[in-house]
């Protein structure tokens, strides 16, 4: 019996039109074929899956919910690799309110999550904008950040056990839901960030928190990055560590959201060259607003802020988020343009754009920049438009020596070409050029001894 009559048991996607999303990514710059597109319905129909793919050799690609922004779930184009789309494990095991933890299936939606967990008086705190789309799984391979990380962490911080299908088939089942467990190698940050290049990624443990009772939203402008910085620190200090948020816009992002939805109108009236959309959030008897309202009174004193407002309710401070959450569909719509998700110190975040934005201004004078993101992480979205007029078949090579701009100054400031996104296929080049022997060889162990044949996820992390 052919490999194609196995695999037809785990539900394969036949229909061209169907298929299209899987073999397409979420900006719709890569495509890609497969052998088979396979949605099996859990833990044990995955590991029959890899069975029969590592006897054959042939390669798989796990897949969660298609909001990736490197090529790493996109097939590749020579139509041999399995994709093994995890959309159909989207079970709630467990919550255990006490216990602070939910066991999730990796096909759950991470918006899904955050209404389980607020079910039950709990936060699960990963935040996304492609939240209402992307799957827990997918999460976990990229160890995703978003706007939270200042306060609760990355992925890695929020994961308390994994479920795995290995590269040979087994299933390991590290489920565990300890908060502390101190017996040897933790395994399972193995497969955090792996993208997966050691294994499929099944289920999770999940650590939750205290569901917030009060959320403070403010909207402040400042005269520059160097004082958005400045003023994180005060805001550290001054809001006792509630802060769960602290975004940096600059005035172009403001133009790009109100492209993308023309009723969003300025906040404020004062207009200013860079933004900062903050959060602060707790639960008990904190008078969180009080404490907001002195600090923002303190610092517009201060002259830290020129300008500012703080969200009335909920719906106001949603309102606000949409500039933050709106300025990347306002850079899709001007079309195919470069992402980078670049991290620094946080100290030296203003000096890496004023470096970035003459080196870039000095090597392509028709660049547009566009520089947002985390402050509290050092994470900034340091992105590049190409002028209206220039012709689609010279924007790759156009975008391509932006970034080779950008990840030169970035280099001088010991940062990372990756705080979020992950590897993927689009920036492996990159990313093996910057690994010293040391860590090359490291992370090839790793490789080899979890998936010697390369079958997992190959061209992603490493070369194929």
């Amino acid at each position: 019996m052919s490999l194609e009559s196995h695999l037809a048991a785990f539900d394969p996607v036949t229909d061209p039109d169907q298929a299209e999303r899987y073999l397409t990514d979420w900006p719709r710059d890569a495509h890609g074929r497969a052998r088979a597109i396979l949605r099996p319905r859990n833990v044990e129909e995955v590991a029959a899956i890899v069975r029969l793919c590592a006897a054959e050799g042939i390669p798989v690609v796990p897949q969660g919910g298609h909001t990736g922004l490197v090529e790493g779930a996109v097939p590749s184009g020579e139509g041999r690799e399995v994709i093994v789309s995890l959309e159909r494990l989207n079970r709630i095991r467990d919550v255990d309110a006490i216990n602070f933890s939910m066991t999730v299936e990796a096909g759950c939606i991470l918006a899904n999550l955050h209404a389980v967990a607020a079910g039950h008086d709990r936060l699960f705190p990963l935040s996304l904008g492609a939240q209402g789309s992307c799957q827990i799984g997918g999460n976990i391979a990229t160890n995703a950040g978003g706007i939270n990380v200042l306060r609760y962490g990355m992925t890695r911080n929020l994961v308390l056990g994994v479920e795995v299908v290995l590269p040979d088939g087994r299933i390991w089942n590290g489920l565990r839901k300890l908060h502390k467990n101190n017996t040897g190698y933790d395994l399972k940050q193995l497969f955090i960030g792996s993208e997966g290049t050691l294994g499929i990624v099944t289920a999770v443990s999940l650590r939750l928190f205290p569901k917030p009772t009060q959320v403070e939203t403010a909207f402040l402008a400042v005269e520059s990055p160097a004082a958005a910085v400045e003023l994180y620190g005060l805001a550290r200090r001054d809001l006792s560590d509630l802060l769960s948020a602290f975004e940096i816009i600059p005035r172009f992002g403001l133009e790009l959201a109100q492209e993308a939805t023309p009723d969003l109108r300025d906040p404020l009236t004062t207009s200013a060259s860079h933004y900062v959309l903050m959060e602060a959030s707790a639960s008990g008897l904190v008078d969180l607003a009080t404490l907001m309202q002195l600090f923002l009174e303190g610092a517009m004193e201060a002259g830290h802020v020129l300008d500012g407002t703080i969200a009335a309710n909920t719906a106001q401070a949603r309102l606000l988020w949409r500039f933050r959450e709106d300025l990347v569909e306002g850079q899709a719509k001007r079309g195919r343009h470069l992402r980078t998700d670049v991290s620094v110190p946080i100290s030296s975040i203003a000096d890496f754009l004023a470096r970035t934005d003459a080196a870039l201004a000095a090597a392509e004078p028709n660049a547009i920049p566009v520089a947002y993101g985390h402050v509290g992480d050092g994470n900034i979205h340091y992105n590049v438009l190409p002028p209206p007029d220039m012709a689609e078949a010279d924007k790759p090579a156009f975008l391509k020596r932006c970034e080779k701009a950008i990840y030169a100054c970035l280099a001088e400031f010991g940062g990372s070409i990756s705080a979020e996104h992950g590897i993927g296929r689009a920036k492996l080049s990159s990313y093996l050029k910057g690994l010293s022997p040391v860590e090359k060889a490291l992370t090839e162990g790793v490789k080899r001894q979890f998936d010697p044949e390369g079958i997992m996820s190959p061209g992603r992390l490493f070369e194929a």
